[in-house]
């Protein structure tokens, strides 16, 4: 499913550089380290965010850093799913509107119904003509959920998703991925040392300094 190997990447005058590590199709993995210790550039480089200095990231057999920017783009879209720690919607557009932008942006032809199914599984139907500004951190963090999961991706992953989240609100949106994961049979990753979330996955693999 997903392969990395000899992976390195330029941190300001650091290089990161991460073990080798093979993920299945449908495993749930956390990922751990210190503050700093280039969490959040992993997911990037898993994601196609950030091109690596060295080394590979292979997807369902397909090394994603020989695709042009242009199909790179277009197969995130479709295959990946990325929760950040910020929400990143577009201000200008209702909640609704953003996940069909998701949709468009992916190549993928809208699907309304679609849209209200994932929002109403996520218990924010009611919110779908709202503006990100309205919303409050958990139903944004929840938007950030259903946008990474309305084109059923094969990925989704999550960076630091409950570290400005109190215990209830936490263990709603751990809930909510791994739950999301399990419909769509998704490979989960985590990046977070949140001990909340290290109690929910068993399989860990550590980024060290």
């Amino acid at each position: 499913m997903i392969n990395i190997h000899s992976l390195q990447c330029h941190y300001g005058n650091r290089i990161l550089s991460f073990l080798d590590w093979y993920i299945q199709q449908g495993e749930h993995w956390l990922v751990l380290g210190e503050s700093g210790s280039g969490k959040t550039t992993l997911l990037h480089l898993l994601g196609g965010l950030l091109k690596p200095n060295a080394g590979e990231v292979v997807i369902n057999g397909m090394p994603i850093y020989q695709l042009s920017e242009a199909r790179l783009d277009r197969y995130r879209g479709q295959n990946i799913g990325m929760v950040f720690q910020r929400a990143h919607l577009i201000k200008s557009l209702n909640v609704f509107d953003n996940l069909l932008a998701a949709q468009s942006f992916a190549g993928i032809r809208p699907d309304k119904n679609r849209i209200r199914a994932v929002l109403g599984s996520l218990n924010i139907e009611d919110r779908q003509q709202s503006f990100p500004a309205e919303l409050s951190q958990g139903q944004l963090q929840r938007v950030s959920i259903a946008r990474a999961v309305i084109n059923e991706p094969g990925i989704i992953m999550a960076d630091e998703p409950t570290s400005s989240l109190d215990d209830k609100n936490a263990g709603l949106v751990i809930d909510l991925l791994i739950g999301q994961a399990e419909e769509y049979n998704s490979t989960l990753i985590i990046a977070s040392h949140d001990k909340r979330v290290k109690d929910r996955i068993a399989n860990t693999y550590l980024v060290s300094l």
